[in-house]
């Protein structure tokens, strides 16, 4: 596979803004001259001081809580879960740098292409079915249904609300005029895996899936009521595209590039279980509302949210299914260090219309439609702490077996165990045997009998896996200080290498940055991420990163710690030898070995007056 061109990558990491690239993830604050912000890497943003740190002119970040730190665009690799080459590519395009390629990037250039060109075909298939829903005689049924559910045009617009013909020939032969190949569209999602020619929508309300940064990759269709099958039949009320290599549904949330701006202000996100319940929250001015797309709610996308929030509030439907999954959900937030909330729907319909009949509407689609975007408004900010939640609900499911008030508690230890400290969990056992009046001791007693007998997190798919490889150890001293004020400050670098030479460092972890910065010498890359992705110590990375976050590090400072620092391992050096020199006299002396002290005494002598000379007397 071609390599990015050096040009491309350099023009990248001189064009880049670290605080307007690493701010689309972490709100910072500008303290002293530099950035703050609550680490996205620990603690899922629940740290009180922030102590993400980032420094706009190295280009660097640094969080002093889990010691997190490297190059913004390591930051972007380590967000976005790509490589070094994807997040180059995805930099320019935000920058707007024409990407080029070493000879040979032909292959490069079209793997790239494929993924911009499903990106065009997504967009364009929207633009047609939005064309079908408000201007064909055909869209007219769907039309209708979306106003009677009560969908302002304005919502039509933001969603890009569509229509599927009914003409199970129209998309392919309609895509394959506009040229595109029968090879690409079938490898598209947007057709029967059996069936090239025949689409994966046909007569369906259309909703377009959009990654984050609103790029269209995916659909979800919504058979219309009333509407059947050729064979008498009710047709599947949902279809959703199958994952392709532009859109992986557990990786993704409904409406995210909508909600994105409210996520950040608020802190807070409200989950819904489908497409109709995101719109009628953002109808009633909740904009910060998502949802899973036909999954349960995943780790991966609580860590997603956990980028931007502390809160999740849950508005799931009011049935045993939507239960199940708050259920599930309350545990996904928790092992994600979310805080979770649950939307107590009919208790909000009561207080605001007490003399309707509540229990018919379980969702927020269905207030929208009959009671207006005001009254869900209200009703949706009716909400009671995930604790409370499974503690009412655990009592009315366990209370009339035998040994109900057990079964009841034990229904309440995979929350406890995935509260994310030992402080959390320890009070957690204390409110369980306050809500269930049982003896503490014999809480903790069956919750770790529990844990004991395998049942701990049955909703974790695998272990967490450590953030940090454990290299080998690094310890400051004068050579890594040294060379590390160096590598902060590149301009010192050509002027250092002809004062020291490699031979003269005696540490490890300072040899393989010296390595380092001498093959990016070499290579002509400047640039602190060029320099970190030449070193595969991670410990020595992050030390870099640490230091790199210091205010002190500042190019005056740098050089005299460079000049201090060259000195003292000159001093070093030429102190060993004198000790050797006195080895060899006594060793001589002792065995009667023929030396030339004369030459021996000489270099002694010339060594303490270099070292007379570097201490400045």
């Amino acid at each position: 596979m071609a390599l990015i061109s050096k040009t491309t990558i350099q023009e990248v990491n001189n064009r880049l803004d670290a605080i307007s690239v690493v701010g689309e993830y972490v709100s910072l604050e500008k303290k002293g001259g530099r950035w703050w912000g609550r680490c996205p890497f620990h603690a899922g943003g629940q740290e009180k001081t922030p102590s993400f740190k980032v420094d706009p002119d190295l280009k660097m970040y640094h969080c002093f809580g889990c010691s997190k730190g490297g190059s913004v665009i390591s930051f972007i690799m380590e967000m976005e879960k790509i490589s070094y080459p994807e997040a180059i590519k995805s930099l320019a395009r935000k920058i707007g740098i024409e990407i080029i390629y070493e000879e040979g990037g032909a292959q490069e250039e079209q793997d790239t292409s494929q993924k911009e060109e499903l990106y065009e075909l997504y967009r364009r298939t929207t633009v047609t079915f939005t064309h079908f829903l408000l201007e064909k005689q055909e869209g007219s049924s769907a039309l209708n249904y979306i106003k009677s559910r009560g969908f302002s045009r304005e919502m039509i617009d933001r969603f890009k609300l569509g229509f599927s013909s009914p003409d199970r020939d129209f998309l392919h032969k309609f895509l394959i005029s506009k040229g595109y190949s029968d090879a690409f569209l079938e490898k598209s999602g947007l057709f029967s895996s059996r069936y090239k020619n025949l689409p994966l929508f046909t007569g369906r309300l259309m909703f377009p899936i959009a990654d984050r940064q609103g790029r269209i990759s995916a659909f979800g269709g919504r058979a219309l009521p009333g509407v059947l099958q050729s064979d008498g039949k009710e047709p599947p009320k949902y279809i959703n595209s199958p994952e392709t290599e532009i859109y992986k549904k557990g990786q993704t949330l409904y409406a995210l590039d909508l909600a994105l701006p409210a996520i950040r202000q608020t802190k807070t996100v409200y989950l819904a279980e489908g497409y109709m319940d995101v719109i009628a929250l953002h109808q009633a001015e909740v904009t910060n509302a998502v949802a899973p797309l036909g999954t349960a709610f995943t780790e991966d996308q609580a860590a997603l949210l956990r980028r931007w929030a502390d809160k999740i509030v849950l508005v799931f439907d009011t049935d045993s299914a939507g239960e199940k999954a708050a259920y599930k959900a309350i545990i996904t937030c928790r092992k994600n260090a979310l805080s979770c909330e649950i939307c107590q729907i009919r208790r909000g319909l009561k207080e605001e219309i007490p003399q309707s009949a509540t229990e018919k509407f379980k969702d927020p689609a269905d207030i929208l439609q009959e009671f207006g975007p005001k009254i869900l408004n209200k009703v949706v900010n009716c909400t009671i702490n995930d604790f409370e939640y499974l503690v009412s609900h655990s009592r009315l499911q366990y209370k009339a077996e035998d040994g109900g008030i057990n079964r009841a508690a034990e229904f309440m230890f995979p929350y406890l165990d995935a509260l994310d400290t030992e402080v959390e969990r320890d009070n957690g056992i204390s409110l369980v045997a306050d809500a269930f009046r049982i003896e503490r001791n014999a809480v903790q007693d069956d919750y770790h009998r529990w844990k004991k007998e395998g049942r701990s997190r049955q909703f974790q798919e695998r272990s967490k896996q450590t953030d940090v490889l454990q290299d080998k150890p690094v310890k400051s001293n004068v050579e890594l200080s040294l060379l590390t004020a160096v590598a902060l400050n590149m301009t010192l670098y050509q002027e250092f290498r002809t004062a020291l030479e490699i031979k003269e460092i005696d540490d490890p972890s300072a040899k393989e940055l010296f390595v380092a910065m001498e093959e990016c010498y070499i290579h002509e890359e400047s640039g602190i991420d060029s320099l970190l992705a030449r070193i595969k110590n991670e410990q020595l990375k992050k030390f870099i990163a640490e230091r790199g976050a210091s205010a002190e590090f500042n190019s005056g400072y740098a050089r005299r710690l460079m000049e201090d620092g060259i000195k003292k391992i000159k001093i070093k050096k030429l102190r060993k030898r004198v000790v050797e020199i006195g080895a060899e006299m006594r060793d001589s002396e002792r065995s009667g070995a023929e030396i030339n002290l004369d030459e021996l005494l000489a270099e002694k002598k010339s060594i303490d007056s270099q070292i007379r000379k570097l201490e400045g007397r």
